[in-house]
């Protein structure tokens, strides 16, 4: 019977906790989810399980002022990887980063995790926003 009681009671207090966020919220917390996973299968193996990086081989994600300054060209280097050299915190970085082959939506998941773990706060990357910067990917 306590059983019973408590699964109610924490059942009620989930679905209160979840009617008072907003649907913006909730995107967020999808699109960051699923994001997390995604870079835990294609991308933790080469940027880290804490963005780090490799030495000079791959650019950590650690640093919100290169991901803010290049917000609008980051679902182009996920689609399509990156040649070229980049400088980030001040390094130079040759390494090449190959296509993910990851559809928009996923790419629209993994910047959102991305850009919002390792000391990131720049909010939602949304597939509308990344499907509008694929377009101009040169």
């Amino acid at each position: 019977m306590k059983f019973k009681i408590i699964a109610i009671l924490f059942i009620a207090v989930t679905a209160a906790v979840y009617s008072c966020q907003s649907d913006e919220k909730l995107e967020f917390m999808r699109y960051y989810t699923t994001g997390q996973e995604l870079y835990k299968t294609r991308c933790q193996n080469c940027h880290g399980a804490q963005g780090e990086g490799l030495a000079a081989l791959i650019p950590p994600l650690t640093d919100s002022i290169y991901l803010k300054t290049n917000r609008n060209k980051l679902a182009c280097y996920v689609k399509n990887g990156l040649k070229l050299p980049i400088m980030v915190n001040g390094k130079p970085f040759n390494g090449e980063m190959p296509p993910s082959g990851l559809a928009p939506v996923e790419i629209a998941q993994v910047l959102t995790y991305v850009q919002n773990n390792f000391g990131n706060h720049l909010g939602l990357h949304s597939v509308e926003k990344v499907n509008k910067e694929l377009e101009s990917c040169n």
